[in-house]
């Protein structure tokens, strides 16, 4: 399976002749989608949720299907029958992967804030977007793609989340905010106190995951 790096969280997984798409937002590039039937979003945020790329993919390809939370699909209407509403745990197959939706809430940034649905999703038991969120999955993660700045989230979280799930890998997700001195710094301690194997996949390239 190759795993691509678009910007912010949005990562593109390809086998053979399956892609799909997670968590396209307003900070990643349109191309993310060029070929795709079916798309993951962990939640409403327009950082995750860009509806007009969407819209723009689903008026190319009637086939084209958005898995996402309940609440975020309404909060999309211009979606039309393009949304599939997806609930914490159920498993359910897009573009041909096996997935697990796990979580069911955003992290609190502050204040009870913002209160939203957000899910996780665990493809092909392998690997794991958490979205918005430092859930750990009941089930073994063998790549984790780790949130590395956010309102909600600190370095030591982020560094507990790793270590707590114990990942084979990790790449980095969530930077769009970090230049690239927050990068090498989050990196470095990632690196240096994550323990698990870590790398930052720039964006547009690939890594092969197992």
């Amino acid at each position: 399976m190759r795993l691509i790096k678009y910007g912010h969280a949005c990562v593109r997984l390809e086998d053979g002749d399956r892609v799909l798409v997670i968590d396209p937002g307003t900070f990643s590039e349109a191309e993310a989608l060029d070929g795709a039937d079916e798309v993951l979003v962990t939640h409403e945020h327009p950082d995750h949720l860009d509806a007009g790329k969407l819209v723009a993919a689903a008026r190319r390809n009637s086939a084209f299907r958005v898995h996402l939370p309940s609440a975020a699909a309404e909060s999309a209407p211009e979606l039309g029958g393009a949304a599939v509403a997806v609930e914490a745990g159920e498993r359910f197959t897009a573009a041909g992967f096996t997935v697990d939706a796990v979580g069911g809430t955003h992290a609190e940034i502050y204040d009870g804030l913002p209160g939203c649905a957000n899910l996780g999703f665990l493809v092909d038991g392998k690997v794991y977007h958490p979205g918005d969120s430092l859930f750990v999955p009941p089930s073994p993660v063998e790549t984790l793609l780790v949130p590395a700045a956010a309102p909600w989230l600190k370095l030591a979280e982020a560094l507990d989340f790793v270590r707590e799930v114990r990942p084979k890998r990790a790449f980095p997700i969530h930077d769009a905010t970090l230049n690239e001195l927050g990068q090498e710094y989050f990196d470095g301690w990632l690196d240096f106190k994550g323990g698990t194997e870590y790398a930052r996949v720039p964006v547009g390239e690939a890594v092969t995951v197992h």
